[in-house]
């Protein structure tokens, strides 16, 4: 899982807001997979195939808080990440992000894998 794509690229935590807006106008409709990889519940497929519908960041003092929705015109399913720490993107050969991990403050990792286009 974390291990097969490359994650190399931090995201700065001054720069969240400004990167899942953009992550999200850029890859609307794009389809993801969703797995929660944690070290007490172990790793689990929550969503497979679905298209990205938007990911909205609450900075601290607003909500602290990271929510990936998912669904064609409306929201489908819905996956938050409380106080994330740590925003970590994967890239394929030309640039373009594949993956994104997100840590919380319980150590949960999100890994949330795009489809190539």
């Amino acid at each position: 899982m974390v291990n097969k794509i490359n994650l190399s690229k931090t995201v700065p935590r001054e720069r969240w807001g400004e990167f899942f807006d953009q992550f999200s106008n850029g890859n609307h409709g794009r389809h993801l997979a969703i797995e929660s990889i944690s070290t007490e519940l172990g790793d689990e497929t929550l969503i497979q195939d679905a298209p990205l519908l938007a990911m909205v960041y609450d900075r601290p003092g607003k909500g602290n808080d990271l929510v990936i929705e998912v669904g064609k015109d409306e929201v489908m399913y819905a996956h938050t990440i409380d106080a994330p720490t740590d925003v970590v993107t994967g890239q394929n050969e030309v640039g373009q992000v594949i993956a994104l991990c997100i840590t919380d403050a319980a150590g949960t990792k999100t890994l949330i894998k795009l489809e190539a286009t």
